[in-house]
């Protein structure tokens, strides 16, 4: 339930602001008391890594002219680093665990893998092969489609963009309503030089789009392809 309000505010789905902090202040205080009451619980350390390494980024998420920015192209010096090192220091705290025998859990393997991108000076410096490792052990405790998309995006960084595409194609019956589907094959085809498909699967993303900043990123994007 904590996770779905920081959700719910971080994509901000139901209106037109790109992020609602109200809603993400409130699940991370949340998940600060669930961690008090619960110290010893991995999962419960591992939420609330992976809701403070996601709200570190918040300041370089939307550019000043409301348009959503991607993980690739923010400004890593925009980040807060108070709540990248708390959030660091408790997936640190549960790598120690596992290396004692303990098996992670859902949270603890998202926050690892935003660990992992935390770390990372630059886009171009991220250990996607340590991603797609992380990914590998998710998919064995939640093959959700969802998570198997975010897994193929990590994918085209170590195998290339024919690889991912090939295994987003098979989430096409499961995932044909969500628009990061659709904008995860745009940006494949794009990279593939596959403009026209590219295209076609950019409006189907910026028409399932729940906010103004992720249509007009997807908009931008579409305009700039050749063709």
């Amino acid at each position: 339930m904590i996770l779905l309000v920081f959700n719910e505010g971080y994509l901000a789905s139901g209106g037109d602001a790109a992020v609602r902090v109200d809603l993400t202040d409130e699940a991370i205080r949340l998940g600060r008391m669930l961690r008090t009451l619960l110290p010893d619980d991995g999962e419960v350390a591992g939420l609330l890594a992976l809701m403070l390494l996601i709200d570190a980024r918040r300041r370089a998420r939307v550019s000043r002219t409301g348009e959503l920015v991607t993980l690739g192209e923010q400004d890593r010096g925009a980040w807060d680093r108070d709540l990248l090192a708390e959030g660091q220091a408790l997936v640190q705290e549960r790598v120690a665990a596992v290396a004692r025998g303990e098996a992670p859990g859902r949270y603890q393997l998202l926050a690892a893998i935003n660990a992992v991108h935390a770390a990372a000076p630059s886009a171009r410096d991220t250990e996607w092969w340590q991603i797609v490792a992380l990914y590998d052990r998710l998919v064995v405790l939640d093959a959700a489609p969802i998570v198997r998309l975010n897994r193929a995006v990590a994918v085209a960084e170590v195998d290339g963009p024919d690889v991912a595409l090939a295994e987003v194609d098979r989430l096409t019956a499961a995932l044909d309503g969500y628009h990061a589907f659709h904008a995860t094959r745009a940006d494949l085809l794009r990279r593939l030089g596959r403009s026209a498909e590219s295209r076609t699967a950019y409006d189907r993303a910026i028409g399932l789009a729940g906010n103004p900043a992720e249509r007009a990123y997807l908009t931008r994007r579409r305009d700039q392809l050749a063709g």
